[in-house]
């Protein structure tokens, strides 16, 4: 294996993968700037190899436009790629596209911006001079009529860029310092809290009658008769909604309201005001993880 601190300094300034970069080394006898234009020359060969596999790092991103605004997750193999300028370019061009979108795999077959290829193809690209596996995982987009779309970012690694990230949209003709100002704070609890839905009705029908079930379970094997069990049932499912739908969650930032009741006061002191939908991006949710970092990847390569 090539000297340590020249794989790494080889792959901080590629941002290629350790094993690359190593390769690259001992292909030029350790020769930097010869192993950085072999890497280059390796182009698209390297991508294909890399497409399999997990990328649960990365970012999440937002991007505006006047009255709409786009949220988009992107992924990438680590977090140390995640912290590239380059991929932090690419995730926010994609974002500023996802804005025209309302499917991921429509702006994958989109042309990339600035370029006569489509986003695809400048994944393979950037595959190639990154030197990990990169996906565009999913895209979303939320606007209003009369009001403002506000954002947060939780552990945010550039601007308007992070491990979390939320949208919320309010109507309203209330003064838009004031919205934003409101909006954000409910963008936060949304981030703190992760609900699922913005209203009752809006619950996913499936969800609710599984837990509805794993409650009658429960409270039948108490022994209780029936006609009280539809009684347990029916306070339980309030505290179910509490938990899952955002406008009955108590507020954060004053947890004796509820979403739904700090809307209220806001409108009453302000203008009429309604939360019309949200979105929120966790990085990785729902992928399978695996945990690594340089030692452990150069232990392994050394086994």
């Amino acid at each position: 294996m090539a000297d340590l601190n020249l794989i790494k300094k080889l792959r901080e300034a590629t941002g290629c993968g350790i094993a690359d970069c190593n390769k690259a080394l001992a292909e030029n006898g350790d020769d930097f700037e010869k192993a950085v234009d072999w890497l280059r020359k390796k182009g698209l060969s390297s991508a294909g190899k890399k497409s399999g596999r997990i990328t649960s790092e990365g970012a999440v991103a937002v991007s505006f436009q006047g009255n709409k605004a786009s949220i988009v997750e992107v992924n990438s193999e680590t977090d140390f790629v995640a912290r590239n300028q380059k991929f932090q370019d690419f995730a926010a061009t994609i974002a500023k596209m996802a804005l025209n979108f309302d499917e991921v795999e429509k702006l994958k077959a989109s042309q990339f911006s600035g370029t006569s290829h489509s986003v695809d193809e400048e994944v393979k690209n950037q595959i190639s001079v990154i030197g990990e596996n990169i996906n565009v995982r999913r895209i979303a987009n939320l606007s209003v009529q009369n009001g403002v779309v506000v954002s947060y970012i939780h552990n945010a690694i550039a601007e308007n860029m992070g491990k979390i990230a939320v949208l919320l949209a309010l109507e309203s003709s209330a003064d838009k310092t004031k919205l934003e100002e409101f909006g954000k704070q409910v963008a936060m609890h949304i981030a703190a809290t992760k609900p699922d839905s913005l209203t009752v009705e809006s619950v996913d029908p499936s969800k609710l009658a599984r837990e509805t079930e794993i409650l009658k379970e429960q409270a039948r094997a108490s022994g209780k008769p029936e006609s009280i069990i539809d009684k347990m049932i029916e306070g339980r499912i309030r505290k179910y909604y509490e938990e899952v739908v955002l406008l009955e969650q108590p507020f954060v930032m004053d947890d004796k309201l509820k979403i739904k009741d700090a809307v209220a006061a806001f409108s009453k002191e302000n203008s009429e005001t309604k939360i019309t939908g949200f979105k929120l991006f966790i990085l990785g949710e729902g992928i399978e993880k695996k945990e690594n970092d340089f030692a452990a990847e150069v232990a392994s390569m050394t086994k």
